[in-house]
Formats: C-alpha cells, sequence, structure tokens
C-alpha cells in the first residue's frame, strides 16, 4: 500500500531578506522556521532544506541497512548515522556523505561494509537523489 507524507512551506518577501516557516504536516511533529541565511551561511536555530533532506537520509538508509542486515541473518543491534548534505550558493547541493557505526554480533567489517554500499545505494532516499554523489564511510562500533 502506498502512502504519502505532506510537509509545507510559507514563504515572505525576497530571496536573500525574507523568511519562510516549513512544516511537518503528516506528523504533526513541528514547524520550522527558514531563511536563505540559515541555507548558506549559519544556521542561527532555523533549519534549510539540506538539513532536512540529511535528516531523511540518515533516516531512510538506517531502516534499508537494518532491513539488508536482517535478512542477512545479523539483525543489528544498533546503527548511528550522520548524513552530510553539502550546499553550494549557485550551484546546489554538491554531495552528501553519509557515516555509519554499527553495532553487530558476529559480522566481519567487509561483510558490514558490503550490507552499507547496498543500503547507500538501495534506499528510496538515495534512489530519488541519484543526481547528486553520495559518498559512504562504513565500520562496526
Amino acid at each position: 500500500m502506498a502512502t504519502t507524507r505532506t510537509a509545507n512551506a510559507h514563504w515572505e518577501g525576497s530571496l536573500l531578506e525574507g523568511s519562510g516557516r516549513v512544516s511537518l504536516d503528516s506528523s504533526g511533529l513541528g514547524a520550522f522556521d527558514v531563511t536563505w541565511a540559515s541555507r548558506a551561511e549559519d544556521p542561527n536555530g532555523r533549519t534549510s532544506p539540506e538539513e532536512l533532506i540529511a535528516a531523511a537520509h540518515a533516516s531512510c538508509f538506517n531502516m534499508a541497512l537494518s532491513n539488508g542486515l536482517a535478512k542477512q541473518g545479523s539483525a543489528p543491534t544498533a546503527l548511528d548515522t550522520r548524513a552530510d548534505v553539502t550546499f553550494q550558493p549557485g550551484e546546489g547541493i554538491t554531495g552528501i556523505h553519509l557515516t555509519v557505526r554499527g553495532q553487530v554480533a558476529g559480522m566481519s567489517a567487509e561483510d558490514f561494509v558490503a550490507a552499507a554500499e547496498d543500503a547507500k545505494v538501495n534506499c528510496p532516499v538515495s534512489q530519488a537523489l541519484r543526481a547528486t554523489t553520495i559518498t559512504l564511510d562504513a565500520a562496526l562500533a
């Protein structure tokens, strides 16, 4: 069964002086302020599209990796993933780097890296972001 998740964004003013707010409507978890400065300079307590993409990518990657490991008979005890999304004004998103540390009993480091590479390529968010370079640093904790 397909699901749809919804977020809304509101913006007022010019790009450089304006500001906006994005809300996570499906979950109702909150609304967050956005500005050009929070995107291209210092966040100062506001978010950016890139931070939201990073959150989506890290969580999707963990789900895909957890599923892949479980299918191999090695469900993880824990996975901690950081997604760094790089934004270059005038150019756009120039790359995403995933860093994952996993606790998986009885798994070799090589098998973990292979499973992480598979999750990097095949998680739905990675698939949606194929136009950008995605790199990975994977290791057992």
